[in-house]
């Protein structure tokens, strides 16, 4: 039977010549939107929360007597956040290497979403009493529950829809997304923070929190369209997948999982720098909270753009490089952030917060890649997942530790970047023992 001229069904360009159309084929540009916007709505909750519990919350829900004992335990809070983490980490770990990435990462995404938003809702200590700070607490906890398993299933989904060569540059829009999200919830908080006193402690902390609602649900209807990826489903047609992929990890991979865990604890620089030192700035130092949350707006938009460069850079030269470089500037930016603010010289802060997006943005553009390299396909998804979390959740007190050593005068500082600086040591120390997984196929990455 003949076909007529331009009725012939065309092929899709993404897909091998001889592959079945029932095989799933890579979509690395959709991936990398959809990651994007998840890791967007995810980090825009979760820092949200952030600003809130340096600003508002001491207030709110923890008046007290003493400032500092209301900033502490508002603080706590936030490193709630980070213990509910390894829990969620190892169950939605556990069904993204069973069931795919793409169903955990649509729950994680409405987890997040409503507990943000119920946190809008809460009444403070003054209305319910201690009833107030309990339910922000649970709340906390489900948010961390849902980070846990929203950017390590958000790199598994992108880096195996990604092709070969340029693995990094497509997974690191998993981490840009990460920082659009801050830069949105900082721009979020700035005329927030602005208003009057009584405005601001009643209503206005509440509108950031709300706002997340519409976010969710844009960003719900693009992951929803996402396939699952190749390699998962090739692992699920060949039973390959593992029953309990926990297991599998502590008994072959124990060493990988050490190495994500200690490389992990940079994020103890990111919570330094926007958490602590927004409660440290607006306090000892003496700042407005406008300057500081437009330092944060400048770093975020560094990072914005920087990501995606170093992320290029490490397609081509390696991932270790480009890791160390970002633990070297971060460490640096410490001491210079600090010393700036304790001189309340803003041109200085600035600066150096620029500095300190570029820096970070070494480890940000690498690193999802770097991590989940470490891992095969049966395992990738809670590997990330389960260590990544056990690090983050020590940076997730990191805030509260630095207020706990934090001395007195203007170089009371010192002790918290000192702190800092050891965490990033052994971050890059562990990076220096992972070997180069760049020119591996991505079907060889972590066989034993």
């Amino acid at each position: 039977m003949s076909v007529r001229a331009g009725s012939a069904a065309r092929p899709n360009p993404q897909q091998p010549v001889g592959t079945p159309a029932s095989v799933p084929v890579r979509q690395p540009r959709k991936a990398a939107f959809a990651s994007f916007l998840g890791s967007l709505v995810e980090y825009y909750d979760f820092f949200i929360y952030g600003s809130a519990a340096a600003l508002i919350f001491p207030t709110v829900f923890f008046p007290s007597e003493s400032p500092a004992t209301g900033t502490l335990a508002a603080l706590a809070t936030f490193g709630v956040g980070y213990i509910a983490r390894p829990i969620g980490a190892v169950a939605l770990g556990h069904y993204g290497d069973r069931i795919g990435r793409k169903r955990v990462l649509v729950f994680t995404l409405v987890l997040m979403g409503v507990s943000t938003f119920l946190i809008g809702c809460l009444p403070g200590f003054g209305s319910i009493g201690v009833a107030a700070p309990i339910l922000l607490v649970v709340l906390r906890l489900m948010q961390g529950a849902s980070a846990a398993g929203e950017q390590s299933g958000a790199n598994s989904l992108t880096l195996e829809h990604s092709p070969e060569g340029s693995r990094a540059f497509y997974t690191s829009f998993t981490m840009s997304g990460t920082q659009a999200g801050q830069l949105i919830a900082t721009l979020v908080f700035i005329p927030v923070a602005a208003l009057p006193e009584g405005m601001l402690m009643t209503w206005g902390w509440r509108i950031p929190f709300l706002v997340s609602g519409i976010l969710t649900i844009v960003a719900l209807f693009v992951r929803r369209t996402m396939e699952e990826t190749p390699v998962f489903r090739e692992a699920e047609r060949d039973n390959e997948l593992v029953e309990i992929p926990v297991v599998e990890l502590f008994k072959n991979y124990r060493l990988q999982m050490l190495r994500v865990i200690a490389c992990s604890l940079f994020a103890v620089s990111g919570t330094i720098m926007t958490v602590f030192a927004l409660a440290y700035g607006t306090g000892e130092a003496g700042l407005e909270r406008q300057t500081l949350l437009w330092a944060g707006v400048i770093a975020n938009i560094m990072q914005l753009f920087a990501i995606p460069l170093w992320a290029m850079l490490g397609d081509r030269i390696g991932r270790r490089p480009v890791y160390l470089a970002g633990i070297v500037g971060a460490i640096a930016a410490f001491f210079f952030y600090f010393e700036a603010m304790s001189i309340g010289s803003v041109p200085l802060i600035f600066a150096v917060s620029a500095l300190f997006g570029a820096a970070a943005s070494g480890v940000s553009g690498v690193g999802p890649t770097f991590f989940a390299e470490m891992f095969d396909t049966r395992v990738r998804f809670s590997g990330i997942a389960i260590s990544t979390q056990i690090g983050f959740a020590f940076a997730g007190f990191a805030p509260s530790i630095g207020y706990a050593l934090l001395g007195t005068g203007t170089h009371g500082w010192i002790p918290v970047a000192a702190f800092g600086s050891v965490c990033l040591l052994v971050a890059g120390l562990s990076a220096v023992t992972a070997p180069e997984t760049g020119s591996v196929a991505i079907t060889d990455l972590g066989k034993k």
